[in-house]
């Protein structure tokens, strides 16, 4: 085997563990927010994940961290806002609300929203193949809501909305940070970006974080904060962007729809969550949709499969 090819198929392994990583990562930020209440684990992320960035600076460029012009710096303040106060705070509440089958599933229409957001400022007009795959998902996410909110599941069915929200707010952060990316690097706009964006999270998450006995949390809670917020969030954006960069962002873009099924079966497993054949036609068709509407066209093909992978 050349060491092209071991690298390629060290990279596949890689990405296919992200992805078990990713899916268990559901039920294990479930069973932290029962412990510390959504607004505690913010708040303890964003004091984690500044010094978890702030240390992958310093191993890439020492002490000397790369100088950036007041106006660049105040547009990762804005990304910093939009992916982490308002996309993983979103999120962080929506998958409380809901269930973790859900809430994988309604974060992978993410591709949809970077389409329209393309669409709607010029910068792609949509094909007719990407019209259908985006009102097959729509569909498909009517179909997967339906039994919740026919059958009064309130919270949960606000919960998925929240959710589609923040997937929005995730496709925004996408486009805005491509042409960052480009300048300095991923890791630079991605550790400014948590540098930047912690600080408000922390603000609006303190009286929470002030409401939690931090010395009576259990170990295996601390456990799966640090799972959640180093090894799934931090670490695996690190995994994600070097598997994009061995074997191409579009052989690895379709891994991703592998996560909802991953997220379905760990919560089947350890929580014992059930699903009706409803839900499951409605996230078939929502998934099918999406990757359609992802893949329908060439001229899109590299913004919408953008190697940014989901910030929470």
């Amino acid at each position: 085997m050349t060491e092209h090819a071991a690298r390629e198929r060290a990279a596949l392994w890689a990405a296919l563990a992200l992805i078990l990583v990713w899916g268990a990562n559901f039920s294990v930020q479930k069973a932290v927010f029962e412990a510390l209440s959504p607004g505690g684990f913010l708040f303890v992320r964003y004091l984690i994940m500044p010094v978890a960035a702030a240390l992958l600076l310093v191993a890439h460029y020492g002490t000397k961290w790369p100088r950036l012009p007041r106006r660049e710096l105040l547009a990762l303040l804005k990304l910093g806002v939009a992916g982490h106060l308002l996309h993983v705070g979103l999120v962080t509440y929506g998958i409380h609300w809901s269930t973790a089958f859900s809430s994988s599933l309604i974060l992978a229409c993410g591709p949809v929203f970077t389409l329209l957001i393309l669409r709607w400022h010029g910068i792609e007009h949509l094909t007719r193949g990407q019209v259908v795959g985006v009102t097959v998902a729509v569909v498909g996410v009517l179909v997967f809501l339906s039994d919740k909110l026919l059958g009064g599941q309130w919270q949960a069915g606000g919960g998925d909305l929240t959710l589609l929200v923040a997937a929005s707010f995730f496709s925004y952060y996408t486009v805005a940070a491509k042409p960052l990316i480009e300048r300095h690097g991923g890791v630079v706009v991605m550790t400014y970006g948590v540098l930047l964006g912690s600080a408000p999270v922390v603000l609006v998450s303190l009286p929470a974080g002030l409401q939690v006995h931090w010395a009576e949390v259990p170990p295996l809670i601390w456990v799966g904060t640090l799972y959640a917020v180093l090894i799934s969030a931090f670490l695996g954006w690190l995994v994600w962007g070097w598997v994009n960069a061995v074997r191409g962002v579009a052989r690895t873009a379709p891994l991703m729809y592998l996560m909802p099924p991953v997220a379905a079966l760990v919560a089947w497993l350890v929580t014992g969550e059930r699903y009706t054949a409803i839900k499951l036609l409605g996230a078939a068709i929502t998934l099918a949709g999406v990757a359609w509407a992802q893949f329908a066209s060439a001229s899109t093909r590299d913004a919408v499969r953008d190697s940014v992978p989901p910030v929470d």
